[in-house]
């Protein structure tokens, strides 16, 4: 086998290793998140709500306002809240 070849494989070899070694850091990242979670529901809060506000978070101050104006013209649509007024 050439150098070329040894050199390739050897690169390939530690980006397979690199990114098992990540894999295992997010399987116990995601382990950790989903303790977290467990004690807050064990405090008594809303596991559900805590996604969606850290969903919210993630989002700029725009974007959060134009999905809240497309959800409450869609729940008025639907009857399930009074239509917002007109300005």
């Amino acid at each position: 086998m050439s150098d070329a070849h040894g050199v390739a494989r050897d690169q390939l070899r530690s980006f397979i290793e690199r990114i098992e070694r990540l894999e295992e850091e997010k399987k116990t990242i995601a382990d950790d998140i989903k303790d977290v979670y467990g004690e807050a529901k064990g405090t008594g809060f809303d596991t559900k709500i805590l996604k969606k506000v850290i969903a919210i978070r993630k989002q700029d101050k725009d974007e959060r306002m134009e999905q809240e104006a497309i959800l409450d013209t869609y729940l008025a649509a639907l009857g399930m809240i009074d239509a917002p007024e007109a300005e």
